[in-house]
């Protein structure tokens, strides 16, 4: 029987792709959309728009479509409500005569809305590849591993997790087990008050820049209050010292779309129209945040919009099928809206929602096939439901 021969023995170079597989190389085309020249998809099938209507009406009040802000026009003509991943998930839950729910948005938006539904509703997702690589950066494994090494540093009695809406079910109940609370983009001030008046350090997941730029911009700390733990390095890459000098504990972890706009961008935007203000949501990085005008969830981000006056000019950070809707809805007012990134795209995992897959899951459902149900198991549930409580008491 022969012993395998190591490969640096046989003299075998590792190829580009066995280095992706080994997680040791990037392939900067796995996020398709993220790099773009801006432009949306073409115009809807009229043939499949008819389809869409069609079944929905067949469907009748059995079925509540959700369309959140970031889905293209062509979806968002059929969903019943928008808005943000937790406004559509508590809109779900006030229909409970619903039968289905279709979520149009991202996993983990499904998952909050069958947390806070009933068990007689089904929370549909028209494709179930539409993730959120934000999410997918924090996994539970990692980060039961993140609380043994805190455990470890002799700090985890003193740490309170305070986890972004933007999270798996699986991190939710993680925080509401370790006693710590949800935050949205809109409220994360509060939530970090909340947290350090019950330890005195927070565990932000998984978006290091909403963490970063609240704890500097709102609640008055210093770069060097904040340390970054990265999953995939020994003990988070930090020293026990960092851990225990640290009072925001950030997890590397980031959003593809937001995080790609850049000082340069702001500062050409402002050099290429004279007057304009520029918008920005949270999850950009902390230079950007500095440099703009105005920072805000993407709720904020419309008032805002609304608010404006007539001839005013701006530059928007946030995902592009929501900036292209308010640059049209707003023209006729006068404003000029422009995207702060000229190479800037769509979510390319929200996108994954399309007309295609709507028709196919409102005609499906119609026809009695019940399809890409997304379920939280019952102790996930509980626990993530108690973070997103403590959330709903925040003062």
């Amino acid at each position: 029987m022969t012993t395998a021969q190591p490969l640096t023995e046989l003299d075998v170079q590792p190829t580009p792709l066995a280095l992706l597989l080994l997680g040791r190389e990037a392939d900067p085309r796995s996020e398709r959309g993220v790099e773009c020249p801006g432009d949306l998809p073409a115009p809807s099938d009229p043939g499949l728009v008819a389809r869409a209507r069609a079944a929905k009406e067949r469907l009748g009040d059995r079925v509540f479509v959700l369309g959140h802000h970031y889905q293209r026009d062509e979806v968002i003509q059929f969903a019943d409500v928008t808005g943000d991943s937790f406004k559509l998930a508590r809109d779900a839950a006030a229909r409970p005569g619903a039968e289905y729910i279709v979520f149009c948005g991202v996993h983990f938006m499904a998952e909050s809305a069958d947390i806070l539904t009933s068990d007689a509703q089904k929370v549909v997702l028209p494709d179930l590849a539409a993730g959120c690589s934000m999410a997918d950066m924090a996994s539970a494994e990692q980060v039961e591993e993140c609380w043994d090494v805190l455990t470890d540093a002799g700090v985890a009695d003193g740490v309170v997790p305070v986890s972004y809406m933007n999270s798996s079910a699986d991190i939710k109940a993680f925080t509401g087990r370790h006693g710590g609370t949800i935050c949205t983009s809109s409220n994360a001030e509060r939530a970090l008050d909340w947290a350090f008046g019950q330890g005195d350090k927070v565990l932000f997941l998984p978006d290091q820049h909403l963490g970063r730029n609240t704890a500097i911009r709102d609640l008055g700390m210093s770069p060097e209050d904040c340390v970054v733990y990265d999953p995939h390095r020994p003990n988070g890459g930090l020293t026990t010292q960092q851990l225990r000098d640290a009072r925001m504990i950030l997890w590397r972890g980031h959003c593809s779309v937001h995080g790609r706009f850049s000082l340069e961008s702001v500062n050409e935007v402002r050099a290429r129209i004279p007057g304009v203000r520029v918008l920005v949501h949270p999850e950009c990085k902390h230079e950007v945040v500095a440099a703009a005008d105005e920072v805000g969830s993407t709720e904020y981000i419309i008032k805002a919009l609304e608010a404006a006056p007539a001839g005013s000019k701006w530059a928007v950070g946030t995902e592009l099928n929501l900036v292209r809707r308010l640059a049209d809805r707003f023209a006729p007012e006068g404003k000029e809206i422009v995207f702060l990134d000229r190479t800037v795209c769509f979510c390319s995992t929200m996108n994954r929602i399309d007309l295609p897959h709507l028709v196919w899951t409102l005609e499906s459902l119609a026809d009695g096939n019940e399809l890409n149900q997304i379920r939280v198991d019952a102790d996930t549930a509980h626990h993530a439901q108690v973070a997103l409580e403590r959330m709903l008491a925040l003062p």
